[in-house]
């Protein structure tokens, strides 16, 4: 996507202001040149006004369509759950201002297919949050792949596992994240989107997808267990399983590289040194990322919509990930 615009203030209206813009997000907004956040929105007036002023934005609103009619702001950040990101992203690109919404970009394939003919005929852009594309860490696997570190990628491997959380027990009061209607799957949905994505940016779309998804914990209705093969436009082959219900002691967080000069693994949640073996031995390598894991990608974002950079985090990039995830669930 190319530069479409020369705004040179980029004044953001939140749309939520939940976890994820407490660390992840939320202070690069105020910390990149040219760029600062004038209203925040939660259908909570007690939660909005508190997250305001702590922060000293100037407005606060409980009506999304409020916020984004406000002369002030100029582009929105949807931080809401995913059922409601096709809603507040077109809402926005209507009005003409910019959109950047966190992952996934909707709770559905079809969701984001209707995110992306808005966009087209408004030419209004709509980014995603799949910030790890710019990470430090995550930007040296690419290099050792380009450098041909571990020769030919061979295969790709993915493999995910962590216990239930303490809110999962709840069966009154469970997580949105479990709950389809809201998020569109389980966890897979929630955290897998990372993992595709980030694979489809190393070795680019996956045009083949299938899986298997059950529930053997019992905890929610929404699955908990997948297991998954996949191929890349260039016949690359790879396959994933994901488990939320393990013991503790089978916690993994890995994807794996298959090449024919040697191998790669690294984490894609808790960033552990990113393992290489080669010829030349086994090799650790430790990466530091910034502490506001978005400021890159947000930077990427606000320079494309000053006319000075091309951030290629965009809807339709997005959409692919999405299209992976509903194959593998079985939803299209």
């Amino acid at each position: 996507m190319q530069p479409t615009s020369n705004l040179k203030e980029i004044r953001w209206g939140f749309i939520g202001c939940g976890e994820a813009t407490e660390k992840k997000s939320g202070p690069a907004f105020e910390q990149i040149a040219g760029s600062s956040v004038v209203a925040v929105m939660s259908r909570s007036k007690e939660k909005a006004e508190a997250y305001a002023r702590s922060r000293g934005i100037a407005r606060w609103y409980t009506d999304a369509q409020q916020l984004i009619d406000d002369t002030e702001v100029n582009a929105v950040y949807i931080a809401t759950p995913p059922s409601s990101h096709a809603t507040y992203a077109i809402m926005a690109m209507k009005a003409g201002k910019p959109v950047y919404v966190e992952k996934p970009l909707a709770s559905s394939y079809l969701d984001c297919q209707r995110i992306n003919r808005i966009s087209e005929q408004t030419h209004v852009p709509c980014f995603v949050a799949y910030y790890r594309r710019q990470l430090p860490y995550f930007r040296k696997v690419k290099e050792l792949l380009s450098t041909g570190a571990i020769g030919k990628v061979i295969n790709v491997q993915v493999r995910f596992a962590v216990p239930p959380r303490d809110l999962d027990y709840n069966s009154k009061s469970l997580p949105w994240r479990v709950q389809r209607d809201i998020a569109g799957g389980g966890y897979f949905y929630d955290l897998a989107p990372h993992q595709i994505d980030l694979l489809q940016e190393l070795f680019g779309p996956i045009v083949r997808a299938k899986g298997f998804s059950t529930n053997m914990g019992g905890l929610y209705e929404t699955e908990d267990s997948v297991s998954a093969c996949f191929q890349f436009h260039n016949d690359l082959p790879g396959s994933g399983s994901w488990c939320f219900v393990s013991h503790d002691s089978a916690r993994i967080d890995s994807i794996e590289i298959i090449g024919d000069k040697g191998s790669m693994h690294f984490s894609v949640y808790t960033y552990q040194p990113i393992v290489l073996h080669n010829s030349e031995g086994r090799q650790e390598i430790a990466i530091q990322n910034p502490p506001f894991v978005q400021m890159p990608l947000i930077e990427s974002v606000v320079q494309h919509l000053q006319g000075i950079g091309n951030c290629t985090a965009d809807s339709v990039s997005a959409t692919s990930v999405n299209w992976v995830m509903d194959r593998i669930l079985g939803k299209i």
